[in-house]
């Protein structure tokens, strides 16, 4: 009797422990997204004292993006070879040295060198709290990415009032300062209790509407398939509108001459920018867990093709209706919702195909193409100079969002049945082996 209930007992230590890391993943997660989805609230100010100029400024966020991606391949490197522990460690010093660095920038190159350090250390954290879901998880890959990554989209709507508020009251200079260090500290001391799976601890892979490969692909073997290059395309495609409107949303709202006038809704009453980022970084962060589950019970593919054409619309719509207040307000917490669901499901998608052995390099390699996606930032706010006005803007993103919808089912799906076709399903096997 003693021995099978320690035998019971150890069979349900694992269950347990991974949901702790899942939830040390996303305190972590929480932590880090003010360095993208706080830094629309810093751009005015910094243009108003330097007269550096929007579209300069945002080279700092295409900067950030950059390092932040480009550099995650490597950083899972050391994952999947020394363990999540000090890459997060690290990874959280460098988030707080850099805004620290950008509270005392006074030129675009010292602001570039800050947006960079940031961006490494962004992408340290983000890269491996992700994959290390992925490891954990085989059973339920699509939720378990999209809570991890629901940390990054959301973790900031509890910070956006007071980041506004201390802007407002001190300077975006401390702004940049007090809550760099702080978020930096939570990530250092978050990271001393993560670890991977150890043999055995992961569960079995559940067979259904997902597929699963035995085979664990290296990353060299992944970037020769073309799989691979669809979802990166794909992802480039989506990635690109959602960082335009992340990146310029204050200027947007600005430019319409709504920021400021009050709007009430659901009992609240809030300016209209302040608003939209609350709600935006909420539906940002609910759509993750929302669309991997989905997406874990319907098809990766299929849930691309909703979600994306979705985002399409939206984006669509917004840029008609969105110099109301209220319909600004609501149509883009509506586009963040069908947006960020990209965290989780091509993560997922990346893990199905290649496999759980090499998941944080190879999940890493494919998030490169967010970096990539931010590039095309700084070429919006050049649009939009162009052109007087944000509307050709909007209608682009919805152009990428709908080509990726399309390519979703038309593409994607079919040559991922044909793969999935040539290599065994995980049956009886265990992820982590």
């Amino acid at each position: 009797m003693e021995m099978s209930m320690s035998a019971t007992s150890q069979s349900m230590r694992p269950a347990g422990v991974r949901w702790v890391m899942l939830v040390l993943g996303i305190i972590c997660m929480s932590m880090i997204a003010n360095l993208q989805y706080g830094w629309t609230l810093f751009v005015g100010p910094m243009d108003t004292k330097y007269h550096w100029g929007r579209a300069a400024i945002q080279v700092a966020f295409s900067v950030f993006v950059l390092t932040e991606t480009w550099l995650v391949p490597i950083e899972g490197w050391f994952v999947d070879h020394f363990g999540p522990k000090i890459v997060v460690l690290i990874g959280g010093a460098l988030c707080a040295i850099g805004w620290v660095i950008n509270s005392v920038s006074d030129s675009l190159t010292l602001l570039y060198v800050g947006a960079a350090v940031g961006g490494i250390g962004a992408g340290a954290v983000y890269g491996t709290c992700v994959g290390n879901a992925l490891k954990w998880f085989s059973d339920r890959r699509g939720l378990a990415a999209g809570l991890t990554a629901a940390g990054f989209g959301a973790g900031s709507m509890l910070t956006i009032i007071p980041i506004q508020g201390m802007i407002s009251a001190s300077g975006y200079e401390k702004a940049f300062l007090y809550f760099g260090i702080g978020q930096g500290i939570i990530v250092c001391i978050t990271s001393l209790f993560l670890r991977a799976p150890r043999a055995g601890e992961a569960p079995l892979a559940k067979t259904g509407a997902v597929k699963q490969t035995a085979r664990q692909y290296t990353p060299i073997e992944m970037v020769q398939s073309p799989i691979f290059w669809v979802m990166y395309a794909m992802f480039v495609l989506v990635g690109a509108g959602g960082l335009m409107i992340t990146a310029n949303l204050a200027p947007i709202a600005n430019d319409f001459k709504i920021a400021a006038i009050p709007v009430s809704l659901v009992g609240i009453t809030l300016p209209a920018l302040t608003f939209a980022l609350s709600i935006d970084r909420l539906l940002n962060g609910v759509t993750r867990p929302f669309f991997g589950w989905v997406s874990d019970n319907i098809g990766r593919e299929n849930t691309m093709f909703i979600a994306f054409g979705f985002e399409a619309v939206g984006i669509w719509v917004l840029s008609i209706f969105g110099q109301d207040p209220l319909s600004f307000v609501i149509l883009s917490g509506l586009v963040f919702f069908a947006w960020g669901e990209i965290y989780s499901l091509f993560p997922s998608t990346c893990t199905d195909t290649y496999g759980t052995k090499y998941a944080t390099t190879n999940a890493g390699l494919l998030y490169t193409a967010k970096g990539t996606a931010s590039l095309l930032v700084p070429l919006g706010n050049v649009l939009a100079s162009y052109t007087g006005n944000w509307h050709a803007v909007f209608i682009v993103a919805a152009i990428m969002n709908l080509v990726a919808s399309l390519a979703a089912i038309l593409v994607l799906k079919p040559m991922r049945a044909a793969h999935n076709a040539s290599i065994p399903a995980t049956g009886a096997m265990r992820a982590a082996e």
